[in-house]
């Protein structure tokens, strides 16, 4: 309300032209429900078990992690219109719940390329996660085995390929970034398959430089030399990643790929025998592209918000994929989840399974293996309890007649 405005209503309140004061009364109504309990971002928890959602973790993450590094984790692109939008996407779904249903034992079992896993959140690719925490992608792994969730696992990471299925226990799927360079992507996708990798996650929408101002400015702030821990420019990076050993990077100056096209998606289909999935693509156009050039699956995302601005979430997306596939290869979709009732949503939408990334990020930075743990607990807990409101008792019940667009 602008002040000129606040004194004329009060000018009205005061004037015996009105009875009362009920026009002032209205401009100062309060909220309805009042919040009794606002989430503050102290005291922080101290330990996993304190955690009452996701979101306790990413304030401890801040703390222990030099702001750089969390600036990497936590930056979108540009204005982050679309890292927002992720999270504002939800509020566009509205779930029917069904009532005098037996939901006792609900069943959160995910089948998916003939393996079955404990839930239906998967742990998405991250990179650098030692920049996290000293046990970085294995404290991952070995959180997933734990749970029995999916895992795909970052080219970048800081383990390599052969560790974290070691760690996880079974094979995880293989995230590539292909580079410029085809010699590169085929030589990742061969090791990837070669250590039992099943299926191979072709991210294909890391193409622009990015501006990711919050990460370039919580780094500004960072007062320790980066370049005593590690140098710059994709070469001093690849160096430090386990995947690359081996690899002539020479001449390649991105992870993503600019020159990225079908016709090297049919290439790697005939050069390797594990599934193909294509990660990134937003919409019905390239999903029935995907089906036509005999993938196996795909990943409706947008990278979280990182890789472009354009404003429209996954969630949002997911519906129109869906009907373009027409159940002919799985849909898979990450970028924004963080809440049970998320993934709930998203499954009733027509999605096999939803990943997640931030979130368990968070629980790393913030108490290592244990904390990604409790992260994916409160995340299947919060799954269970929607689908038991909802009145399914296993994830193939949950379909489009439980979930509608908001008016």
């Amino acid at each position: 309300m602008t002040s000129a405005r606040r004194r004329f209503l009060q000018y009205l309140a005061a004037s015996p032209l009105l009875a009362g004061n009920d026009l002032l009364a209205q401009e100062q109504r309060l909220p309805d429900p009042l919040v009794w309990a606002p989430r503050a971002l102290q005291p922080l928890i101290e330990s996993p078990r304190e955690a009452l959602s996701v979101f306790d973790f990413e304030p401890v993450m801040h703390k222990n992690v030099p702001p750089a590094h969390f600036g990497y984790m936590a930056s979108g692109i540009d204005d982050e219109v679309t890292l927002r939008a992720n999270r504002d996407g939800f509020q566009k779904f509205q779930l029917l719940p069904r009532r005098l249903v037996d939901v006792s034992e609900p069943d959160l079992r995910m089948e998916l390329f003939g393996r079955t896993y404990g839930s239906p959140v998967v742990l998405a690719p991250t990179g650098s996660n030692k920049a996290f925490h000293e046990d970085g992608d294995l404290a991952v792994s070995r959180a997933a085995r734990r749970g029995d969730h999916l895992q795909i696992f970052s080219t970048v990471a800081t383990a390599s390929i052969e560790q974290a299925i070691e760690a996880r226990g079974r094979p995880v799927w293989f995230q590539l970034y292909p580079t410029n360079k085809w010699q590169v992507a085929e030589a990742l996708s061969k090791r990837a398959e070669k250590a039992g990798a099943e299926t191979i996650v072709v991210t294909v929408d890391v193409l622009a430089r990015q501006n990711w101002e919050t990460f370039v400015r919580l780094w500004r702030t960072d007062k320790r030399n980066c370049g005593d821990c590690h140098g710059l420019g994709l070469p001093s990076f690849v160096k430090r990643k386990p995947n690359f050993d081996g690899i002539d990077v020479s001449g390649v100056d991105s992870s993503g790929a600019t020159n990225l096209t079908w016709s090297f998606i049919k290439r790697l289909r005939d050069t390797v025998k594990t599934k193909l999935v294509l990660k990134g693509l937003m919409t019905a156009g390239d999903a029935t592209l995907a089906v036509e050039n005999g993938l196996d699956a795909i990943i409706v995302s947008n990278h979280g918000g990182r890789d472009d601005d354009f404003g429209r979430s996954t969630i949002d997306a997911l519906p129109e994929i869906v009907e373009a596939v027409d159940g002919k290869i799985p849909v898979l979709v990450d970028s924004g989840f963080r809440r049970g009732t998320d993934i709930v949503k998203a499954l009733a939408l027509g999605a096999r399974a939803v990943c997640i990334g931030r979130p368990y990020l968070w629980g790393l930075g913030a108490f290592g293996q244990p904390g990604v743990e409790r992260v994916l607990d409160l995340l299947q807990q919060e799954t269970r309890a929607a689908m038991q409101q909802l009145g399914v008792r296993a994830l193939k019940q949950i379909g489009p007649a439980l979930v509608k667009r908001a008016s």
